[in-house]
């Protein structure tokens, strides 16, 4: 019988168990892109990117993820459907990122894309960023998950600053 992800509210409860474990965001971060990585199928690539200032500039720098390697290891505010959602504070959900000018080509496998902002007090302070290989691949149910996921980052953040 072949592998089957769970459903999305089904992980909730284990992405709230890793926050009330975590020691430091690194260990959370690691455990987030982990868990979502190994559970949700259709997720190839889960990654943070965290703000950092770099001069009068704020930067999206790298952090924990899972897939392979990204040449995108700094993403300026103003670059790729990343840079969108943090400097608008809002999701985006790219069902086909052929047709999304913005997109940051990563890999050639990339056919959909979901990139939720991480907010603390109301301030976005990174993102959670996830590819597939699949057109289309993010239902609001994922949506719902990813939200949940980067909440739980931003509320673990705020409790320990």
């Amino acid at each position: 019988m072949p592998a089957t992800s769970p459903k999305p509210r089904e992980v909730i409860g284990e992405l709230n168990a890793l926050a009330s474990g975590a020691t430091s965001a690194q260990e959370l971060m690691e455990g987030i892109t982990k868990l979502l990585h190994q559970k949700m199928l259709r997720y190839n690539w889960v990654g943070f990117y965290m703000l950092e200032k770099e001069g009068a500039q704020d930067m999206l720098v790298l952090g924990p993820f899972r897939g392979t390697m990204t040449p995108h290891t700094r993403i300026p505010l103003n670059q790729g459907i990343c840079g969108a959602a943090a400097f608008s504070g809002k999701t985006i959900v790219i069902d086909d990122v052929s047709a999304d000018p913005r997109y940051l080509a990563c890999s050639l496998e990339t056919k959909s894309e979901i990139v939720v902002p991480v907010f603390v007090e109301k301030k976005v302070v990174g993102e959670l960023d996830i590819d597939s290989h699949f057109l289309a691949a993010f239902t609001p149910d994922d949506r719902t998950l990813c939200e949940h996921a980067a909440a739980v980052l931003g509320r673990w953040l705020e409790k320990h600053p």
